[in-house]
């Protein structure tokens, strides 16, 4: 059946956030989730931490899934931070492993599922063979026009806008740029995120209550949900909890 269409005097904010609540993605047009919570749900399981970051892997697939069925147009999520450099080796080695193993074994998938992937972080500094794995999963998907993923590896915000602001500044330097023209529009189409709306929804798993450097920028109007599941338990229960709070709110923008 379809969803009725308020008129134009109908079109009051209550009214739009009652209309969104009626659809799966419940408005939310770019999920942003910060995936906690693998070590923990490992070590609670009496396993290494490595199995936790596998059922993460599991549970990222699940996501997908959730996101293309909920037509949510746009999802990233927070896979390796500039930080994680500082785990141990072999956590960190493992983590490579698991990325290496997604591209492998899913990018089939994600293309025949109509995914297109973006990778947001800093590549120049990553090894040859994972910067080629990530290039791969952009190119091989550059056609879809469904789901946009973004994966932030090596990503980190304070990292993302100081790339960005060189940029701006090189131009300045270069007398192609005059100071007065740069606007936030500008440093926008800079960053990593370019051409895809900020975030509706940040979603972290875990209970952790911060966004640990990710989408500074981006995040400005977001709202945030800290759900309590650990990652890889998180389904479609905890996603749909996290989307019907979001339709809950009454979004102002800084207005009234």
């Amino acid at each position: 059946m379809p969803v009725p269409v308020p008129n134009a005097a109908e079109s009051t904010p209550e009214a739009e956030a009652a209309l969104a609540s009626r659809q799966p993605n419940r408005g939310v047009r770019h999920l942003a989730v910060i995936t906690d919570g693998n070590g923990r749900w490992a070590t609670r399981q009496g396993l290494p931490r490595v199995a936790g970051h596998r059922a993460g892997l599991e549970a990222v697939r699940r996501l997908v899934r959730m996101a293309i069925d909920r037509a949510i147009p746009y999802v990233t999520i927070f896979s390796f931070s500039t930080e994680n450099w500082t785990r141990p080796a072999e956590e960190v080695g493992e983590l490579m492993s698991l990325l290496k193993y997604f591209v492998r074994s899913d990018l089939a998938t994600l293309k025949r599922q109509n995914v297109r992937v973006r990778i947001l972080g800093e590549r120049a500094r990553l090894q040859p063979d994972v910067r080629a794995l990530l290039d791969e999963a952009e190119n091989v998907t550059r056609a879809n026009d469904g789901l946009t993923l973004c994966v932030a590896f090596n990503y980190g915000a304070r990292s993302e806008m100081t790339r960005a602001l060189r940029a701006i500044a090189a131009d300045v330097a270069a007398g192609k740029l005059a100071p007065e023209a740069i606007s936030e529009e500008m440093i926008g189409a800079a960053l990593d995120t370019a051409g895809i709306p900020d975030p509706d929804l940040l979603i972290r798993s875990s209970g952790e209550q911060r966004i640990s450097n990710f989408l500074l920028w981006q995040c400005a109007y977001t709202e945030f949900v800290f759900s309590p599941v650990l990652w890889p338990d998180f389904d479609e229960a905890a996603l749909d909890a996290a989307l019907d709070d979001f339709a809950s709110r009454r979004r102002r923008f800084g207005g009234v």
